[in-house]
C-alpha cells in the first residue's frame, strides 16, 4: 500500500476501528441475525512498542492477542457476493475448502460488521452438519462457529450465508460516490482490505500467513463493470433478476486475504499489452479514459522492468490498475487489480502539473513492485510490515529512474523520504523499523514514515553496500525460494548474505531492530600527502546528542570522497565500532574530502570546523554533487534544530546557495526555510524572515521567468512552481502583480494558466487576497471537473489571512463539496499558513472532534490530521494542552502522533529560545544601516 506520507503530496495511511468503549460490549454474547442486522460493532484497542532500554515515550499497555487457532484452515474459499447500490447492503454465500488438522467442534475466524445468517459443515464424503450457535467476539472481530458434534480430521466444506453493509469509512468492501456525466450522484462498491479489513466483506482467517486460493463470482447490475484480483471466465444473466448479471472469475494464486479485491461500478478503460505479454488495463471514471494513457505507458514499461530485475515473471495473466474517488490511501496493491486515489493515476495531458506525473509514475512503481514483493511473497506478520514497504517504497524510485531518467528522481529521494525520516527518526518517541505487533491494530501505527521511508534508506544502503549484482541475485534467490509463501526480515538477509559473501544479517539488524540512527563527527589531519581522518559515532537526538554510557551504536557503511572526483568514493569502510582512524593516501593539503557521498548512508554528519570551511566553496562553486550540496545543508539545519550549531550559521550557508542551479535542492532548502518561518510566526521579527526568503528567491526567479523556454524539461517545470510559489507567498510584489494579472485572466476566460503555474498563482492571490478572491477560488472549485485540480486547490484555501475567511475555509473542509478524505488537505493548509491560521485550525479540529473522529474511524487520517493541525506551534504550554485533549478524547491509533507532535512543539519551543535573539540580529544586520 502506498500512503500519502507527506513524501510528495502533502498528507498519510490507516484505519482503525474504533468506536463504543469496550466497556460496552460483552466480550463474547451470541447475537441473533435480527439483532444485529447491519449493525457495525466496533472495538477500542491501545497500542505500544516496547523496545528495550530506550525511551519511547509512555504507551499503554497492549491488550492480550492471540492468533487464531491451527485446527482448521482454508484452502480454497468460493466466495458469491451481490451488492445492492441502492440500499447500501450486500449478500454473500462461502463455500470454503478447508483441513481439519485436529478433531474440533468449533471453527474460529474473522469476522466484523457482518451478521451470518446459516453455516455449516460438510466432511470430504460425509453428511452435512449446521452450525447451532455463532459467538461473536467482537473487540477481536472474531466469530465462533459451534457444531453438536467434533468435526473429524481431514478435508470438508464449510459453507457460510452471511450479509453485511456497504459501509462509508473507506475500508472493508465499502461505498465510493462519485457523478456520473449528467451530475447525477451515484455510487461504486469497492474494497480495501489491508490490513485486517476483509473480515468485513467475508468470514475469513484474515490473516497475512493463512494463505489460500479464491474462486469469486459477483452477482452485479448489468450495466456496471465488475473486476477482481483475475480474469472474467464466465458471465451470464441471473436468474431470480434480469437486471443482473453473474460475473465469474479465474482461481487466483495462493494468497492472503489482505490482497483480495473487487470493484463493481461504472468505468472506462485503456488496455495494452506488455513486452512480456501481460495484458494491462486502466481504469477510468466514464469519459476520462484519455487520462489512463499516462499511467498506462508507465505500467506497461515497468512490468517487464520488474520481471527482468528480479528474475521472476508476473504470475497472472493481467493486471488492472483502478482509479477509486473515495479512498483513504494512495493506493492498494491488491494481487492483478490495484487500485488508487484518482490522483495518484490519471494524467490530463493538458491539466496536470509535471509533480502530478512524476507522482503518478512512483505511485504505479510501488504498487507494481508489490505484485512480487509482497503478494508472491508475503510477509509472514505485520512485524514485518516494514520490509513490504520499505521495499517498494525504495524500488519505486529505481523503476522510475529507468523509465524518466530525466527525473533526477534518486536526488528527489533524498529530499522526499531520507531527510523526512532522519527527522522523525530522531524523536524519542520513534519507533525501531521493526517492531514486533501483536493485535493487528498496532499495525496501524508504524503505517509511518520509518516502515516506509527509513525503510527505503536503509534498503538503499543495503544495496550500495551489497552491489546491483549481488542484491539481485540474492532478491532472485529470496523470491524464488519463498513464492507463493511467507517469509520474515531474516529470510531476506540470508538470501543477500549467501549472494554476497557479507554479514548483512548483522549490519542489517543494527539499523532495524533499534530505532534512530548515528551522528557521525568526522576530524582530519595531514601528514604529508596521506590525510588522516578520524570517525566517531554517537546517537543523533534532536534534542541534542545521546550522551551516557547506554548510547546505542550501529554497523555503519562509509563511503568518503576527495575534490579530485566528488562523483567516487576513494575509500569504503564499516565502521562497527564507537571510532575509528582510517588514512586516505595522495590527498594532498588543498583537496577536500567529503563523507558520505550520494548521501546514501543513512546518518547525520558533523564535520570540524576546518572542514566544513573547506566544503563550503563547493556550495559556492557547484563542484559539490546536488544531492551532496542537499545533504551538507540538510544536516547542518538539523544540527541547529538540535542546539548543536548557530541557526545563525545554517542562514549564512544559505546564502551561499544563490547560484543553485538544481530543483531539489532548491526544494529542501524551501522546506527548511518553510521550517523556518513557521518558527519564526511566533515572533515579532516574522517580516525579516521573509525579506531573506525573497533575496534568496530573486535571482533564480527572475532568471526562469514565468514562461516555459524552448529546450526546458520536467525538472525546470518544478522548479518554476516552485520558486514562484515561495516568492508569492514572501510577498515578493512583482510575482504577486504578475500573479493577479494571470489570474485574472484565467478566470475571466482570456487566458487560460498552465497547470505548472496554478499552484503558485493560486496560492500567491489568496494569501494577499480578500474575500472576492476566496470566491473566485471556490467558484473554480466547484467547476472543476478533475480531482487534481480540486485537490490543488483545497491545498491553498488556507493561505487566505481575514480571521472571517478562515473560518469559511474551515466550515468548507467539512462540507459535501470536499471528499471524505480530501478533509485533511484542507485544514492542514490553513494551519500550515500562519500563525492565526493554525490557531483556528486547532479550534476547529478541537470544535469538531466527534464528527472528525466517527469519519475515520481511528487510523491514518486522524493521525494525518493531527500532525497537520497542531507540528507547527512552538509554546511549551500547546503541548500540555494537546496532550490533555487526547486524554480526554482517546485516539488510539494516533497516540504516537500525538506524542510525537508534543515532542516537536516542545524542541520548537526550546529552540526559539535559545536562538531567537541571534537570528533576529543577524536578519537586522543583513538589511544594512537605514538610508536617510
Amino acid at each position: 500500500m502506498l500512503l500519502l506520507l507527506g513524501r510528495r503530496v502533502p498528507l498519510s495511511l490507516y484505519r482503525l476501528t474504533t468506536g463504543c468503549p469496550a466497556s460496552s460490549l460483552p466480550s463474547s454474547v451470541l447475537i441473533s441475525s435480527a439483532l444485529i442486522k447491519l449493525t457495525a460493532i466496533t472495538r477500542v484497542t491501545h497500542s505500544t512498542v516496547f523496545v528495550s532500554g530506550q525511551n519511547t515515550g509512555t504507551m499503554p499497555e497492549r491488550r492480550p492477542f492471540v492468533r487464531l487457532p491451527a485446527d482448521v484452515y482454508p484452502v480454497n474459499y468460493g466466495l458469491c457476493l451481490k451488492p445492492d447500490l441502492i440500499d447500501f447492503t450486500f449478500e454473500g454465500k462461502l463455500e470454503a475448502v478447508v483441513e481439519v488438522t485436529q478433531a474440533t467442534n468449533q471453527i474460529v475466524m474473522n469476522c466484523a460488521d457482518i451478521d451470518i445468517i446459516t453455516a455449516s459443515f460438510a466432511p470430504q464424503g460425509g453428511e452435512e452438519i449446521n452450525a447451532t450457535g455463532f459467538n461473536y467476539q467482537n473487540e477481536d472481530e472474531k466469530v465462533t462457529l459451534s457444531f453438536p458434534s467434533a468435526l473429524q480430521k481431514g478435508a470438508g466444506t464449510l459453507k457460510v450465508d452471511f450479509v453485511g453493509e456497504l459501509n462509508d469509512k473507506m475500508k472493508g468492501f465499502y461505498r465510493s460516490k462519485y457523478s456520473n456525466a449528467a451530475g447525477e450522484s451515484r455510487y461504486a462498491a469497492v474494497t480495501q482490505f489491508e490490513a485486517t479489513d476483509a473480515r468485513r466483506a467475508f468470514p475469513c482467517w484474515d490473516e497475512p500467513a493463512i494463505k489460500a486460493t479464491f474462486d469469486i463470482t459477483l452477482i452485479v447490475p448489468k450495466d456496471r463493470v465488475a473486476l477482481s484480483n483475475m480474469n472474467v471466465i464466465e458471465r451470464n444473466p441471473y436468474l431470480e433478476d434480469e437486471n443482473l448479471v453473474e460475473v465469474k472469475f479465474a482461481t487466483t494464486p495462493i494468497m492472503s486475504t489482505y490482497l483480495v479485491a473487487f470493484v463493481i461500478g461504472e468505468y472506462d478503460f485503456v488496455e495494452a499489452q506488455s513486452s512480456d505479454g501481460i495484458t494491462v488495463r486502466v481504469y477510468t471514471p466514464v469519459g476520462k479514459s484519455e487520462q489512463g494513457k499516462f499511467a498506462l505507458e508507465v505500467a506497461t514499461k515497468t512490468l517487464p522492468f520488474y520481471n527482468d530485475y528480479f528474475n521472476v515473471p508476473y504470475p497472472l495473466p493481467k493486471i488492472d490498475l483502478i482509479a477509486i474517488a473515495d479512498f483513504a490511501a494512495g493506493a492498494m496493491e491488491n494481487w492483478g487489480l490495484v487500485t488508487y486515489r484518482e490522483t495518484a493515476l490519471l494524467i490530463d495531458p493538458k491539466n496536470s502539473c509535471s509533480s502530478s506525473r512524476q507522482w503518478v509514475a512512483l505511485v504505479v512503481g510501488h504498487e507494481l513492485a508489490h505484485q512480487w514483493f509482497g503478494n508472491l511473497v508475503t510477509m509472514e506478520w505485520w512485524t514485518h510490515l516494514w520490509l513490504n514497504e520499505g521495499f517498494a517504497s525504495w524500488i519505486e524510485y529505481l523503476c522510475v529512474d529507468h523509465c524518466f531518467p530525466e527525473y533526477d528522481i534518486w536526488t528527489q529521494f533524498v529530499s522526499a523520504d531520507y531527510t523526512r525520516a532522519l527527522d522523525l527518526d530522531a524523536l524519542d518517541s520513534s519507533h525501531p523499523i521493526e517492531v514486533n505487533v501483536g493485535h493487528p491494530s498496532e499495525v496501524d501505527e508504524i503505517f509511518d514514515a520509518i516502515s516506509y521511508s527509513k525503510g527505503a534508506s536503509v534498503i538503499r544502503m543495503l544495496h550500495d553496500y551489497t552491489g546491483d549484482e549481488d542484491f539481485r541475485k540474492g532478491m532472485n534467490a529470496y523470491l524464488l525460494k519463498f513464492q507463493h509463501k511467507n517469509a520474515c526480515t531474516e529470510d531476506l538477509w540470508d538470501c543477500l548474505e549467501q549472494a554476497s559473501g557479507k554479514p548483512i544479517a548483522e549490519v542489517m539488524s543494527s539499523w532495524t531492530k533499534q530505532m534512530g540512527f548515528p551522528i557521525i563527527e568526522v576530524e582530519e589531519e595531514q601528514q604529508g600527502d596521506d590525510r588522516i581522518v578520524k570517525l566517531s559515532q554517537k546517537k543523533f537526538c534532536a534534542s541534542g546528542p545521546h550522551s551516557g554510557e547506554d548510547c546505542p551504536s550501529w554497523m555503519v557503511p562509509i563511503s568518503i570522497c576527495t575534490s579530485e572526483d566528488p562523483t567516487c568514493s576513494k575509500l569504503k569502510v564499516l565502521l562497527d565500532r564507537a571510532e575509528t582512524t582510517i588514512t586516505l593516501s595522495g590527498v594532498p593539503t588543498e583537496q577536500w574530502i567529503k563523507i558520505n557521498p550520494g548521501t546514501v548512508g543513512f546518518y547525520r554528519i558533523q564535520y570540524s570546523s576546518s572542514m566544513l570551511e573547506r566544503l563550503l566553496p563547493g556550495v559556492r562553486n557547484l563542484s559539490l554533487q546536488p544531492v551532496d550540496r542537499l545533504g551538507l545543508q540538510n544536516d547542518l539545519f538539523s544540527l541547529s534544530r538540535a542546539g548543536m550549531i548557530s541557526t545563525v550559521q545554517v542562514l549564512t550557508l544559505m546564502e551561499a546557495f544563490v547560484n543553485e542551479p538544481n530543483y531539489t535542492v532548491w526544494s529542501d532548502l524551501s522546506c527548511n526555510l518553510g521550517v523556518l518561518s513557521s518558527l519564526l510566526s511566533h515572533t515579532d521579527f516574522h517580516e525579516d524572515i521573509q525579506e531573506f526568503i525573497r533575496d534568496l528567491f530573486t535571482p533564480i526567479g527572475l532568471e526562469l521567468g514565468w514562461d516555459c523556454k524552448p529546450g526546458e524539461g520536467h525538472l525546470d517545470a518544478l522548479l518554476r512552481s516552485l520558486v514562484l510559489g515561495k516568492l508569492g507567498k514572501a510577498g515578493h510584489k512583482p510575482t504577486l502583480e504578475e500573479a493577479r494579472r494571470r489570474f485574472r485572466d484565467h478566470v475571466e476566460g482570456k487566458q487560460v494558466l498552465p497547470a505548472d503555474l496554478r499552484s503558485p498563482v493560486y496560492l500567491t492571490v489568496l494569501k494577499h487576497g480578500d474575500s472576492a478572491t476566496l470566491e473566485k477560488m471556490m467558484e473554480l472549485h466547484k467547476l472543476a471537473d478533475m480531482q487534481e485540480e480540486r485537490n490543488r486547490i483545497e491545498r491553498v484555501l488556507g493561505a487566505i489571512s481575514a480571521p472571517d475567511l478562515i473560518q469559511k475555509v474551515l466550515t468548507f473542509a467539512l462540507s459535501e463539496e470536499v471528499r471524505p478524505q480530501d478533509t485533511v488537505l484542507v485544514i492542514g493548509g490553513v494551519a500550515d499558513s500562519s500563525k492565526q491560521g493554525r490557531k483556528a485550525a486547532w479550534k476547529f479540529v478541537k470544535d469538531n472532534w466527534e464528527e472528525l473522529y466517527n469519519r475515520y474511524q481511528g487510523g491514518f487520517l486522524i493521525s494525518r490530521l493531527i500532525k497537520l493541525t497542531v507540528n507547527g506551534f512552538a509554546i511549551d504550554k500547546m503541548a500540555a494542552e494537546i496532550k490533555s485533549f487526547f486524554e480526554s478524547h482517546p485516539a488510539p491509533s494516533a497516540e504516537r502522533t500525538v506524542e510525537q507532535c508534543c515532542e516537536n512543539i516542545l524542541l520548537n519551543a526550546a529552540w526559539l529560545k535559545r536562538d531567537a535573539d541571534d537570528i533576529s540580529q543577524y536578519l537586522l544586520k543583513r538589511k544594512g544601516p537605514p538610508t536617510g
